[in-house]
């Protein structure tokens, strides 16, 4: 009988050892699973100010070739007259606004952040047999605009979008001729997004 007990014992005690092994292993993961998920919560983190960061770097870049940009909650915001872009009533940009819009496209060209050229008008009717009316040609500069940028500048066309307001969203009254040249603008907006 005190065999018995003692083989019992013997036999139990190898049964069980296999639970330290499991016990360790579990212990083991544990530690892994904690370890990685520590490290992916920084990353993620970074990933999430990245955006903030590239225009800040934009920012900079732009305002180290002369171009005064401003931040506002779409992004980083390049607001350029129709005078320095454009004939009167035309959607044709003009060669001496060349050398401008290639030093934006210098600076934007490599950034992953998708960009919108917005089109604004003043309250005066259009008069001529082009366009119907200012969000018409407003439209017409935006899209213009972007074929320039994609056909000799190279920017990617998938990370550009055209908008226009029309008269619709003027940055000064437009009572006069000095508010309604600040107006008549188109902006380069470049999103806190990404592709």
């Amino acid at each position: 009988m005190i065999r018995r007990v003692r083989a019992a014992k013997i036999e139990s005690a190898g049964r069980d050892r296999w639970m330290v092994s499991y016990t360790d292993v579990m212990t083991i993961l544990l530690i892994l699973f904690i370890a990685v998920a520590a490290r992916a919560i920084p990353q993620q983190g970074a990933a999430q100010t990245r955006p903030a960061d590239t225009l800040v770097r934009a920012r900079a870049n732009l305002e180290s070739r002369g171009i005064r940009p401003a931040m506002d909650d779409r992004g980083l915001v390049i607001s350029l007259p129709q005078t320095v872009l454009y004939p009167s009533g035309e959607d044709r940009v003009s060669p001496g606004a060349l050398p401008l819009i290639g030093q934006i496209a210098g600076a934007i060209r490599d950034l992953p952040n998708k960009v919108t050229l917005v089109g604004h008008a003043d309250t005066v009717p259009i008069h001529n047999s082009r366009f119907a009316n200012n969000w018409e040609l407003s439209a017409a500069r935006s899209l213009r605009l972007l074929e320039l940028l994609t056909s000799r500048y190279g920017i990617d066309e998938a990370r550009l979008s055209v908008s226009s307001f029309g008269s619709y969203n003027p940055r000064k009254p437009n009572d006069t001729e000095e508010g309604r040249a600040e107006n008549r603008r188109v902006e380069i907006v470049i999103h806190h997004e990404t592709r």
